[in-house]
């Protein structure tokens, strides 16, 4: 028979083990979110169907993903009970599996829309692939955050947001402009300006983690006001 001893080190190395397992899944799961809006953005850019298909098929891998996050959430909690830091660390997970599933269904929508997108209007794709640019990098940096708990980094993508506000803000305003004239094919105005949002989306989901990689190290929650139209985010 294994002695106390030997059967709470056991368990103290399996709790480890799972710790690092939780950061290295988050981390990939991080990862799956970069390809697809990436996968998105270059298939808005190029024109490109066939991969605009594949990242709206590929949402499950990230569906998927967070289930399997959640699940071992769940087992360290219920088994381990952890306490102090390391509570803060799976409840922050927690929050944080949510915000990037919601931004794999993003880039979903996003490569959706671009399969059936005119292009026409390509002159004006720019502005929202420089919006892409920015949102892609604070997804980056938020998970980058959290695994590396890197503070600094965490506030610097939630002061990146308000840059990404900015953008969908000009781009909506343009569009409207553009269906006033009557000049532009209203539909696929419609079709930028949903791209815009959801990349705005995308910004505020981001911002999200970055509160959720402060809360794991400072055991508070920095975004206490929250924008108006966060109620209303998917």
């Amino acid at each position: 028979m294994l002695s106390n001893h030997v059967v709470n080190v056991k368990m103290r190395e399996l709790y480890n083990t799972q710790l690092k397992t939780l950061c290295e899944e988050i981390a990939q799961l991080g990862q799956f979110c970069d390809d697809a809006l990436a996968g998105a953005i270059k298939a808005l850019h190029d024109n490109d169907n066939d991969l605009a298909r594949r990242i709206y098929k590929s949402d499950y891998i990230i569906d998927q993903k967070e289930r399997e996050i959640e699940n071992l959430c769940l087992t360290i909690i219920l088994h381990q009970q952890p306490i102090a830091s390391d509570l803060r660390l799976v409840s922050s997970a927690l929050k944080m599996i949510t915000d990037m599933e919601r931004i794999g269904d993003q880039a979903s929508d996003i490569a959706e829309i671009v399969m059936n997108l005119d292009y026409a209007e390509k002159m004006y794709f720019k502005s929202i692939e420089e919006m892409a640019i920015i949102a892609r990098g604070m997804v980056q940096d938020s998970v980058e955050a959290f695994i590396n708990q890197d503070i600094e980094l965490a506030r610097d993508v939630i002061d990146r947001d308000a840059e990404v506000d900015k953008y969908f803000a000009s781009a909506r305003d343009l569009m409207i402009n553009l269906i006033v004239e009557h000049d532009h094919n209203a539909a696929t105005i419609v079709d930028i300006i949903m791209i815009a949002k959801y990349l705005e989306r995308i910004g505020d989901h981001a911002t999200n983690i970055a509160n959720w990689a402060i809360f794991h190290l400072m055991g508070e929650h920095p975004n206490r006001h929250p924008k108006p139209q966060a109620r209303l985010q998917a």
